[in-house]
């Protein structure tokens, strides 16, 4: 898949998936924008690329600020004069039982994961003049539920509602929208309290016997953001070794 004169926003680009994806598009041919809220995290991920032969401009950025957001898309066009992929990663999913779930706690998840993939899809699909792909990061939370991320499951659950409307308004513009929904992915965030015994326990839930890793999620978003998915919109990939399957 070769993304050679391509320029690729990917958020949450500091760590797990999203570093992922941001090396694997890296690696075949883009210029990379590496957007994190941690300015460590994205000048880490960018020098990573550049370390590697690659073209890459680190971001600090919340998605969930539509003047944020505004400014890290005029940077990305100052540096780079265009964008043609953007890929929805940020997202937080911290634990909290449905019943000492307050006001503040949902709005952040829901800000975070859903209204900022509004916004930089909006911002950046502005900016895609000569068609584009833009490819949101969901999950199986969509499809399974989950104790203790009850704003988190509706957060995805809206993603997938989110995407066919827009692949829709789009497509005369053709930018292709779509989703790549992960399972069980072992990245630092998700190992956080993870024991041995529960990762375990994971494992046997999952038809393949593994856990999945970020580069198995990055090799799908590689293919829905080159030319061959094309005719590929307004879809939900789901990557998660057959867990949904049961």
């Amino acid at each position: 898949m070769n993304l050679k004169n391509k320029v690729a926003i990917v958020t949450g680009a500091g760590r797990g998936i999203g570093r992922g994806i941001a090396l694997k598009l890296a690696a075949a041919g883009a210029s990379v924008v590496t957007v994190d809220l941690s300015l460590v995290d994205c000048v880490s991920a960018a020098a990573e690329i550049k370390d590697k032969g690659g073209r890459a401009l680190a971001l600090t950025c919340d998605v969930s600020d539509a003047e944020v957001v505004a400014k890290m898309i005029a940077d990305t066009m100052t540096e780079f004069n265009q964008i043609d992929i953007l890929v929805n990663n940020a997202g937080i999913f911290p634990f909290k039982p449905f019943l000492e779930m307050n006001e503040a706690d949902w709005d952040k998840v829901i800000d975070v994961n859903l209204k900022g993939t509004f916004l930089c899809s909006q911002a950046a699909a502005k900016k895609m003049s000569t068609g584009g792909k833009i490819v949101n990061i969901s999950s199986i939370a969509a499809y399974v539920g989950f104790s203790g991320l009850t704003h988190y499951c509706a957060s995805k659950g809206g993603l997938n509602g989110f995407i066919r409307p827009l692949a829709l308004e789009l497509a005369s513009k053709k930018i292709n929208v779509n989703n790549v929904a992960p399972g069980a992915i072992e990245t630092p965030g998700a190992s956080t309290g993870m024991t041995p015994e529960l990762k375990k326990q994971t494992e046997a839930m999952i038809p393949w016997g593994r856990m999945g890793l970020p580069a198995d999620i990055a090799n799908a978003v590689a293919f829905l953001v080159s030319d061959q998915a094309d005719y590929i919109t307004g879809q939900t990939l789901i990557v998660d070794g057959g867990y949904t399957l049961r």
